[in-house]
């Protein structure tokens, strides 16, 4: 135990807790393969959704040529069993030569001509999560290098088949592998997952050193009950997750899995509305071959990106939590907006619920303009003691963009229909 507390003290010292990568200074957004493809490698029987370059390939054609690029869907992340079982002779990791014939750098180079970003993924560990190669301490400069060397440009560190004195040791020595690469490479580290999530356990004033991104808490799954959990295990843990994240430094809930197969149309607006609200990473997880025009409307939304991506990175919370199964939520944007969500944990029937600004303790600007993120709806002059009433769907959310100025959106308002 001693020795590993010493070097764990050396680490720190030479890694100089810092990313220094300028990288994330709003929330990163793209697609993700994990959730909706896990680790199906049979290429032979399933050729179109295994893991191979053929499906990156298909998805970066899709961000690039269906809107998704330009609304800032940027990144393109391979995850876990991409990998040969074996690394080559020089004790490099290379991928799997069936499934990834043209290799990672081919790759990241058709990647790059869309327009886009690659991310790749590896395991602080003997094995990935997957059983594939993992990356040892000795091998953490190795592997940076060979990341960088294909075009990387970020890397999803995950930490299967390891321990605590490892992952105390590993995640800054990873930071500072990236960093002497010369290459901008976003790091997203695993590391409080495997932690409990909290304090003392995870210190977030570390991980906010070293990493530009961090899961705090389970890996998502196609459900409906594990949005919730995530939700309500943030609101929970609001007062210690708030106050760590901020511009190059996020806290991850995980990917978006609108367009699945778990989710209704007002949980994936739930969903959508309380990642934006969160200030969370916005990485789909689904076939956007396939994806219906409902769905994409959703993860299109203009708004609601807008919020996600606001400049001043600051996380927002839940601010209200009723007896009857309403929450509120709050989120702090630049120029004097901010955005509100009232989000349902009913399951029987609409909602009609009555409050006032000045019930929330928001009693500044006097007046403002009120912006029904998902309808369009506008209403101007709404003064903060004015009572208004807005009607939330079982599972569902309605979310106020609040303005002092009326000219800020006019081009989104609509009638009331």
């Amino acid at each position: 135990m001693g020795m590993q507390v010493v070097s764990l003290t050396l680490v720190l010292a030479t890694c100089g807790l810092s990313l220094d990568n300028g990288l994330m200074r709003t929330p990163p957004m793209g697609w993700l393969a994990w959730e909706r493809f896990r680790c199906n490698v049979d290429c032979s029987t399933d050729p179109e959704n295994c893991i191979s370059e053929r499906l990156f390939m298909d998805m970066a054609d899709r961000l690039a040529e269906d809107g998704w690029k330009e609304l800032g869907y940027e990144y393109v992340n391979i995850d876990d069993c991409w990998a040969a079982l074996q690394r080559d002779s020089q004790g490099q990791l290379v991928a799997d030569p069936q499934r990834f014939p043209s290799g990672i750098k081919a790759l990241a180079q058709y990647v790059h001509s869309k327009g886009l970003k690659l991310g790749i993924y590896g395991d602080l560990g003997t094995y990935t999560c997957g059983g594939y190669p993992g990356t040892t301490l000795d091998q953490i400069e190795l592997d940076a290098r060979t990341f960088a060397s294909w075009g990387v440009d970020m890397l999803k560190f995950d930490g299967c088949y390891s321990n605590s004195s490892t992952k105390a040791m590993g995640y800054p020595m990873m930071s500072k592998a990236l960093n002497a690469t010369g290459r901008h490479i976003a790091f997203s580290c695993s590391w409080p997952a495997y932690e409990g999530g909290l304090p003392p356990e995870v210190n977030y004033t570390l991980l906010g050193e070293i990493c530009n991104l961090w899961r705090n808490y389970d890996d998502i799954d196609d459900s409906w009950e594990s949005v919730r959990g995530i939700i309500n295990w943030y609101s929970m843990h609001q007062d210690v997750l708030q106050r760590v994240a901020g511009p190059g430094r996020w806290n991850d809930p995980d990917m978006l899995i609108i367009g699945n197969f778990g989710l209704s149309f007002e949980q994936s607006k739930s969903q959508m509305a309380l990642w934006a609200i969160l200030a969370a990473p916005l990485f789909m997880s689904n076939d956007l071959r396939a994806i219906s025009i409902q769905d994409s409307a959703i993860l299109q939304n203009k708004l609601l990106i807008r919020i996600n991506q606001d400049p001043l990175g600051l996380q927002g919370r839940m601010i209200l939590k009723g007896i009857d199964d309403i929450e509120v939520w709050m989120r702090e944007l630049s120029s004097s907006t901010m955005a509100l969500a009232f989000f349902s944990q009913r399951v029987d029937m609409p909602y009609h619920y009555t409050t006032a600004l000045s019930q929330l303790n928001i009693t500044a600007p006097d007046v403002f303009s009120v912006l029904d993120v998902y309808s369009g709806w506008v209403h101007h002059d709404l003064k903060v003691d004015t009572k208004f009433t807005v009607t939330i769907n079982p599972s569902g959310v309605v979310v106020l963009y609040l303005y002092p100025e009326k000219s800020l959106v006019k081009t989104q308002e609509k009638k009331r229909p």
